[in-house]
C-alpha cells in the first residue's frame, strides 16, 4: 500500500533564505538497489506535483519514487512520501536533508531499483539520505536575501565612481542600461540601505539620483 502523503506547515521570519538555483542529480548503490536523486527548485505545489508525475513517467520501471519537498519564502509548505516503502523510511530522511541544509522552494526525488536483496528499516533510512546528499551536492544553491531594490542614475561622467564604490563595496549590478543618462539597478541589505547611500552621493559628488523600487527577496 502506498504511503500517504504527510503535511506539515512551518512558519517563520527569516531575513533570508536558501534556494537551488540549477537543478542536480547524484546516485548511490546500496546491496545492488540503485537509488537515483533528482533535485528541483519548484516554486508551486502545482509545480512540484509536475515534475513528480514526470519522474515517475520517465523511471516507471523503477519500485518507487519517493518524494520530499518544501515550498514557500517561510517554508510553510512541506510535504513527503514514501510511495510504497515502509512509513518513514524514504520521505521524511530526504525532507529532513532539504531542510537540513536549509533549503526552501526545493523538490528531491529519490528514485529506487531494487537490487533484489531486503535493506531493513535503518538501511532504507541511510540509503534515501545519502542519495538525497549526492542530488543536492551537485546542485548550484544560492541565497535570496530580503533587501531594496535601488535604481542609481548619473552621467556618463560619474559611472566609473559609482562602479568603483559598488565593487569596494561587494555590490553587484543587477542590470546596466546606457541612454542619455546611465542608470544601475541593485540591491542593498536594508540594515545597509543608508550607508550606501549616503556613500554613493559622497562618491558622485550628488549628482546623481537614487529612485528605491520594491522590496522584497533578491539574490545579491
Amino acid at each position: 500500500m502506498q504511503a500517504k502523503s504527510v503535511i506539515i506547515l512551518l512558519m517563520s521570519n527569516l531575513e533570508s533564505y536558501k534556494v537551488v538555483i540549477s537543478d542536480g542529480t547524484g546516485e548511490i548503490v546500496e546491496k545492488k538497489s540503485r537509488f537515483i536523486a533528482n533535485v528541483f527548485a519548484v516554486e508551486s505545489q502545482q509545480q512540484a506535483e509536475e515534475k513528480i508525475a514526470e519522474i515517475s513517467k520517465k523511471y516507471w520501471d523503477a519500485r518507487h519514487n519517493c518524494y520530499a519537498y518544501v515550498i514557500g519564502k517561510n517554508s510553510e509548505n512541506t510535504r513527503c512520501s514514501d510511495n510504497g516503502e515502509p512509513s518513514g523510511t524514504a520521505g521524511k530522511p530526504i525532507l529532513e536533508v532539504i531542510t537540513g541544509a536549509g533549503l526552501t522552494n526545493t523538490l528531491v526525488i529519490v528514485t529506487r531499483y531494487f537490487g533484489g536483496v531486503l535493506l531493513g528499516t535503518g538501511g532504507l533510512v541511510r540509503a534515501y539520505t545519502q542519495a538525497a546528499q549526492a542530488g543536492i551536492a551537485n546542485c548550484e544553491v544560492g541565497e535570496m536575501v530580503y533587501a531594496q531594490k535601488l535604481t542609481i542614475e548619473v552621467g556618463y561622467n560619474m559611472v566609473n565612481n559609482v562602479q568603483y564604490y559598488l565593487g569596494q563595496n561587494d555590490i553587484s549590478i543587477a542590470e546596466s542600461r546606457y541612454e542619455a543618462n546611465v542608470q544601475f539597478d541593485i540591491c542593498v541589505k536594508e540594515c545597509d540601505l543608508d550607508k550606501i547611500k549616503s556613500g554613493l552621493t559622497q562618491k558622485c559628488e550628488g549628482q546623481l539620483q537614487i529612485i528605491e523600487g520594491d522590496k522584497d527577496y533578491y539574490r545579491l
